[in-house]
């Protein structure tokens, strides 16, 4: 048995869950996110009362059948809707750094454009769903309901120039560490 697959997801107050077949939607004060759920795996929504305390509901998966695909998926949607559950209530965001001479970034209307020491400026579209806020022109702070779509969209402005290792140079996450190498020697 999955030990992530079954433990229960607890919904917290503010946030609604219903469910329509294999089909589950998140409602809460940030918005609202849908999640088809696989075929092998059964979902329920359970109201808990504990003997002291208060009342909650959970929502419990399970595995339809013993394949293989079956306990493959059983614990990835459960994940899938933890995350949707933290993305209505509180959301999700990633950090972006900018280091390097000349590099910076600014915003205008739904458009992150980049300089990043090319010959042109990057231009990277805000996709819908997404907040984009600038801390001065170095720091990029990424934010949304959506886990996936967020780290999608870091993932995407971070391709435009990866940190180099010999200087360090690039767009990095805030909490990453580059691999200093030493250079040539004469």
């Amino acid at each position: 048995m999955s030990r992530i697959g079954k433990a229960p997801v607890i919904v917290p107050e503010g946030v609604e869950i219903t469910l329509d077949g294999q089909t589950v939607k998140a409602k809460g004060k940030l918005g609202e996110l849908t999640l088809n759920v696989h075929g092998d795996v059964t979902v329920a929504l359970e109201d808990v009362t504990p003997e002291e305390g208060n009342a909650y509901k959970q929502v419990v998966l399970g595995s339809k059948n013993d394949g293989q695909m079956a306990r493959q998926v059983w614990p990835t949607m459960r994940t899938l809707i933890f995350n949707m559950i933290v993305g209505v209530s509180e959301g999700f965001s990633k950090t972006l750094e900018i280091k390097g001479v000349g590099y910076r970034a600014k915003l205008q209307g739904q458009e992150l454009i980049l300089a990043l020491g090319f010959s042109h400026e990057v231009r990277h579209t805000v996709p819908e769903g997404i907040k984009i806020e600038m801390d001065g022109q170095t720091i990029v702070k990424i934010s949304g309901i959506d886990k996936q779509r967020v780290g999608q969209v870091a993932a995407e402005i971070r391709s435009y120039r990866p940190p180099e290792p010999y200087k360090g140079k690039g767009v990095r996450y805030q909490d990453e560490y580059v691999l200093r190498k030493e250079g040539k020697k004469k």
